[in-house]
């Protein structure tokens, strides 16, 4: 596997995605300060969070718009680089919708669960038909721990509401992970470099090799203005879109079961508001001092900055394990 660093397009997408979105900063946060686009606080939020009330949200365009023109522009000789970037995209307008009647109307719910829920399972259902049509693609999948070869094909009829319940859980997910400053982008910048190391290993990967290295230059370019203290929030339009991704990432690649592997983080957030939710609801009684349990670990003292680190730690070490789980070989 040899990659000519400097000129292979994986690299230049990175590059120029990053680059894009450190130029969209200055621009798209002032345009959300001028249009009063601040980002609304929960009230049974950890109070050191109170502070982040009116910092410009919809920051997610700030690495959205570059990731559209950087796969556009790739489009041409990657054209299956376009149904990841409308699945992607069709997330981002859910996210942009339930943002702006936060805004705007000043509602901290934003579109209701149901709403949100048949928009998410239509643009899922979308994307699921099209990878189980395709011939290139289809509805096989990758065997844990038997390495990349190891393909079980899936009857249609149970492919569709599978890949759907992948997309729905993990794009959900990520949204629940953004909750601290530069947690969801940095978390997402390893997984997708994680998928793009996977798919150097067969030529029928390198859209996604590609998609990718886009997704992680723009993660890149916008944790320069969110890390802690965060000068913007990507709120839902950049979470959902970040959860798109991944999720798409994954199936494309026939190994939709990696993400519990290296985005066990995105579950564990997801699996720690089900518990709550169902523990208070059986028993009247919580199991952590808040969820998601990246807020536990705030109310037990941990800094910000200290769920950020050690969550993105976690997350490299959940990725080397999913290398081990593919039986990846680097030489």
């Amino acid at each position: 596997m040899e990659i000519n660093f400097f000129t292979s397009p994986q690299v230049l997408a990175f590059a120029a995605t990053f680059l894009l979105s450190l130029i969209a900063g200055p621009i798209i946060i002032p345009l959300l300060k001028r249009l009063r686009f601040g980002q609304t606080i929960r009230d049974d939020g950890p109070a050191t969070h109170l502070k982040k009330m009116g910092i410009p949200t919809i920051g997610g365009l700030i690495f959205i718009i570059p990731m559209i023109l950087t796969a556009l522009y790739f489009a041409p000789k990657y054209p299956q680089i376009i149904p990841m970037l409308l699945v992607t995209i069709g997330f981002a307008i859910i996210g942009l919708m339930d943002d702006l009647i936060k805004v705007i109307k000043k509602n901290k719910d934003g579109l209701s669960a149901g709403q949100k829920t048949v928009g998410q399972v239509l643009v899922s259902a979308a994307f699921a038909l099209y990878v189980a049509l395709d011939p290139s693609l289809g509805t096989g999948m990758i065997l844990p721990f038997l390495g990349i070869d190891a393909i079980w094909e899936i009857p249609l009829w149970l492919y569709i509401p599978f890949i759907v319940l992948i997309l729905y859980f993990f794009v959900n997910s990520v949204n629940l992970t953004d909750g601290v400053d530069g947690l969801a982008a940095g978390v997402t910048l390893i997984v997708t470099v994680f998928f793009t190391i996977v798919a150097m290993v067969r030529g029928e990967w390198d859209f996604v090799k590609l998609f990718c290295s886009i997704t992680a230059g723009g993660c890149l370019g916008f944790l320069a203005f969110n890390i802690y203290p965060a000068k913007v929030i990507m709120g839902d339009t950049g979470s959902l879109a970040l959860g798109g991704v991944v999720s798409a990432a994954a199936v494309v690649m026939k190994m939709p079961w990696i993400l519990l592997v290296v985005g066990a983080i995105y579950a564990v957030e997801s699996l720690s508001v089900i518990i709550q939710v169902g523990s208070f609801k059986l028993r009247g009684k919580r199991v952590f001092k808040m969820a998601p349990i990246h807020h536990h670990f705030e109310l037990s003292g941990w800094k910000e900055t200290k769920v950020v680190t050690v969550f993105w730690l976690i997350t490299i070490v959940l990725c080397l394990i999913g290398f081990a789980t593919l039986r990846f070989k680097f030489f």
